[in-house]
């Protein structure tokens, strides 16, 4: 369907002019002839373009475009000129306005316009979209107490630099907290980077956190800039700093206290702007007991600290949770959105969740997945978490599940084994392509190690060319 475009005009022979033109390319047009009834047709009607001339009797295009302010973001609003109102015209681009034509009009110049605005205003409106899906995605669900006490946390500590410390068992949610407290901050607008401290080998996570330069070590064949420095002016998040060497711990501390830091192979000293918000499953003061963890550092990070309370704890937030999960799984893999019956909602309830909100989430896939009925009830969860009719998992699969509910009962043993394999594979390619394809990530959100999720790769002979879309 082409764009609706708005002329708002006092003259008829532009009004009627600039139809002509656009109704001819297949534009739908509507035309207003004083700036208080293009007003009213913007607000009731939501044009995809406005044309406003700038000097009109009444209410003028300056009016007008103070009036519809709020609206400039997604309605993109072209000023018509004459070569004595260009100064007004300038003004008018100060004010929001997309673009200005001066009289006497061209056609080309309309046409070409009017492609640039409505393609600003699709990208924009994409993006977004972009932003309220990544929002949906990063959301905080349930409305428990011990939430609440966290989103507070959230609240007060967002609009500060102050260092944070969120600590919890593994799978709570602790990214979430972060992504949050940056989400709220005066950093929005920068970069969110963030670097799991157990997933890099030691010796390589100087490197990654603050960079290199070209042959500081065999390897090195050229300067790689450091996830310190991608997040000047914006949010670094470690997660599981529990699991940080010493010797790293002790640079981390000198990039807090003295927002500086040297690539290896450097002696150039680099400032930045970062805000540090750290995570951990471990309890760091038993650390800085056993000498793996340094005091110094704990109190420069400690200055915020928030705890995220475990599923058992929050278990009122269960029903939320699964029809987050089940509309982000449906969303994402174009999949029919399935119901969870009361009965089913209790007994999820009833679940101990070792894994917390991660393992729940990837059991409500599993349940999306592997259940035949398009509402799932009680019967297909049995007590201890397993979906009805599960085999035992595959050696060396721990946390990337092959389910086989819904197989009919006469398959023999080889079937069967084809049936959980088309399962499990169906499975890993549905989340790497949640996840972009990125190996680590996957293997963090299914709870698996990477070398078993690259031996289920090549077993089932899965890539992102044969598998992307």
């Amino acid at each position: 369907m082409k764009p609706r475009i708005l002329v708002i005009d006092d003259e008829s022979a532009i009004r009627d002019s600039l139809k002509m033109v656009l109704e001819y390319e297949g534009y739908e047009v509507m035309l207003a002839a004083t700036g208080d009834e293009g007003v009213k047709l913007v607000e009731r009607e939501a044009p995809d373009l406005v044309f406003l001339d700038i000097k009109m009797p009444g209410m003028d295009g300056l009016e007008v475009l103070q009036k519809l302010e709020h609206m400039v973001e997604t309605t993109p609003i072209v000023v018509i000129s004459g070569h004595a109102d260009m100064a007004t015209a300038v003004k008018a681009t100060k004010l929001g306005a997309f673009d200005f034509i001066g009289k006497p009009l061209e056609q080309d110049r309309i046409l070409v316009t009017v492609r640039n605005a409505v393609d600003t205003r699709r990208i924009k409106t994409e993006n977004k979209s972009y932003r309220r899906d990544a929002e949906k995605k990063y959301q905080i669900v349930g409305d428990s107490p011990m939430l609440a006490s966290v989103r507070s946390a959230i609240q007060k500590a967002a609009p500060t630099n102050a260092t944070v410390l969120i600590w919890g068992e593994s799978g709570v949610g602790k990214e979430l907290v972060a992504r949050g407290i940056h989400r709220e901050s005066l950093r929005r607008e920068g970069a969110f980077v963030q670097v799991n401290c157990a997933a890099i080998p030691d010796e390589l996570i100087e490197s990654e956190l603050f960079g290199h330069e070209k042959g500081s070590f065999t390897g090195a064949t050229d300067r790689q800039i450091g996830k310190f420095e991608q997040a000047d002016r914006g949010t670094m998040f470690l997660d599981e700093i529990g699991d940080m060497s010493l010797k790293t711990q002790a640079k981390v501390l000198r990039v807090l206290q003295e927002q500086e830091l040297e690539r290896l192979g450097s002696n150039r000293i680099i400032k930045v702007d970062v805000r540090v918000i750290a995570a951990t499953n471990k309890n760091l003061e038993e650390e800085i007991d056993r000498r793996t963890f340094r005091e110094d550092l704990f109190y420069r990070l400690n200055v915020v600290p928030i705890h995220v309370p475990a599923l058992r704890e929050r278990r009122d937030d269960i029903p939320s949770l699964v029809r987050h999960f089940a509309d982000l799984f449906a969303r994402d893999n174009n999949f029919h959105r399935k119901t969870f019956t009361a009965s089913a909602m209790e007994r999820l309830k009833q679940q101990h969740w070792r894994g917390n909100i991660r393992e729940l989430r990837n059991f409500v896939e599993r349940l999306m997945i592997m259940t035949s009925a398009e509402a799932i009830d009680a019967r297909d969860i049995p007590e201890g978490g397993a979906i009805r009719g599960d085999a035992p998992m595959l050696a060396g699969t721990e946390g990337v599940v092959a389910a086989t509910h819904g197989a009919p009962s006469w398959l023999d043993a080889t079937t069967l084994q084809e049936f959980k394999s088309g399962s499990e594979r169906s499975y890993l390619v549905a989340k790497l392509r949640e996840n972009g394809w990125n190996i680590s990530k996957t293997a963090e959100v299914i709870d698996t190690p990477r070398s078993n999720l690259y031996k289920k790769l090549e077993q089932y002979q899965i890539s992102q060319e044969k598998d992307g879309n």
